[in-house]
């Protein structure tokens, strides 16, 4: 294999990972690089930090003190990281909502969200955004 021809493959893999959904992405997050300081970042590029997958907000290039847990005005945190796995709920903001089909556990039970960008807590009390099971 010629190095044009390697090259061309790395680069159907960029451009691939970068085209798939965060549930797809998720899969396979060693594809994606892990973040580092001094790194300029694209909106909607995904970086590992810490064994989690973030997706970028906004393009900057990267400080020491912006790491992705840090720093949600540039970083989203995926939250559903493993479709087979129902995780507990976490409180989402408008960057990361949870999107129609998705199952969370909270308070000892699973619930289905009915709508998309959906950022509040499951409850009882709103029977038209989360479904009890």
């Amino acid at each position: 294999m010629t190095t044009e021809e390697a090259k061309a493959i790395v680069k159907a893999f960029v451009d691939l990972r970068e085209s798939v959904t965060d549930e797809q992405a998720v899969k396979v997050p060693a594809l994606y690089p892990k973040w580092k300081a001094g790194t300029e970042y694209k909106a909607n590029e995904r970086v590992t930090y810490q064994d989690v997958l973030y997706k970028v907000l906004t393009a900057h290039t990267s400080q020491d003190e912006w790491t992705p847990d840090e720093a949600p005005s540039l970083f989203a945190k995926v939250l559903i990281v493993n479709p087979g796995t129902i995780p507990e709920w976490e409180q989402p903001d408008s960057t990361n909502a949870y999107m129609k089909g998705d199952k969370v556990t909270h308070e000892g039970a699973v619930w289905v969200s009915l709508v998309d960008h959906n950022v509040w807590e499951p409850s009882d009390e709103i029977p038209t955004l989360w479904e009890k099971q």
